[in-house]
């Protein structure tokens, strides 16, 4: 009898590369054939000192980070956006705005604990990537909570508590602990580690290879 294989994914709501790095890897997992996979979502900060919103886009903020024109910022984002195609993904970088993603973490986490946390990282990265919302803000973090379900005021008690802090925290200490320096990061079975938003056939391969021991 085979056991269920388990994917553990690193990975933060500003992040581009985790959003393409998830459909690749569910090309993947639907290419292989497997059924019995579990994939479990893990915090991480890309900016933990971010503020919660601005009214700046993100291609202002990276013209300023680097120090380059907007036309070259906006080339940059050109780049990523045509990835972000490639796996059926149309991200607006005109409206997205940058945010700190510690209470989407949160939220993330309680939602798991309602079975809803798979449901509740694919809505937070289309909020941000595809719907330009502010993830940063409670109000906005409460709206999509309330989108699945969830009740509206455990959601608003829970975000000015601080329930789940320890649990996100911890996620980010045991990355440091595995040594992610940067994310979307994939491991499978505790075995095998794929950084980056590698190819679906990456994933294909070793998700095959970690089946064949899954026994």
């Amino acid at each position: 009898m085979k056991k269920r294989m388990k994917i553990e994914v690193w990975s933060d709501y500003v992040c581009p590369f985790c959003y393409i790095g998830k459909r690749r890897l569910e090309e993947a997992i639907k290419a292989s054939g497997l059924e019995e996979v579990e994939v479990v979502y893990k915090a991480y900060e890309l900016e933990p000192n971010a503020i919660a919103t601005s009214d700046e886009s993100m291609i202002e903020v990276l013209a300023g980070k680097y120090k380059i024109s907007i036309e070259e910022a906006k080339a940059m984002t050109d780049n990523v956006a045509l990835q972000a195609q490639s796996v059926g993904l149309n991200y607006d970088f005109e409206k997205m705005r940058p945010a700190n993603t510690f209470h989407a973490h949160r939220l993330a986490k309680f939602a798991e604990q309602e079975g809803l946390g798979e449901q509740m990282t694919e809505q937070l990265l289309h909020a941000y990537f595809i719907e330009g919302e502010k993830i940063g803000t409670f109000e906005t973090l409460v709206e999509l909570s309330k989108k699945l379900g969830l009740s509206e005021e455990r959601t608003k008690e829970m975000l000015h508590s601080e329930e789940f802090a320890d649990d996100v925290k911890e996620d980010i200490k045991e990355a440091g602990q595995i040594g992610v320096q940067g994310v979307p990061f994939f491991v499978i079975n505790r075995k095998y580690a794929i950084s980056g938003a590698q190819p679906t056939e990456t994933f294909v391969n070793a998700l095959r290879k970690a089946a064949g021991e899954t026994v």
